[in-house]
């Protein structure tokens, strides 16, 4: 038996959660052990830029976000319990390492 780590990282928060469910729940279903899914820091990338791109008018500007939502799940599992995580059906949105130790 070996470990795997498995990192999600998405935009939206409600779509991380739910595919974290999901290999919950494939986890409990065969029997391995699972510790997580521990939440990690949200990285936020700021962007701000002048309303005016030719610089005439009054200095206004626009403020842009967008949030990074990331969570890291550890299995003790055999190759059978990762392949069906491997099968759940993930977001394009959303990126997943899986890393085995």
């Amino acid at each position: 038996m070996g470990k795997a780590r498995i990192k999600l990282i998405g935009k939206s928060a409600k779509e991380v959660d739910e595919v974290c469910q999901q290999i919950k729940q494939i986890a409990q279903a065969t029997g391995v052990e699972i510790s997580g899914p521990i939440y990690l820091p949200i990285r936020r990338l700021v962007i701000t830029t002048r309303k005016t791109p030719c610089g005439d008018g009054s200095d206004t500007y626009e403020h842009w976000e967008m949030r990074l939502h990331k969570r890291v799940i550890d299995i003790e599992g055999d190759e059978r319990t990762l392949r069906q995580i491997m099968r759940v059906k993930v977001p394009d949105s959303l990126h997943v390492k899986i890393s085995l130790h």
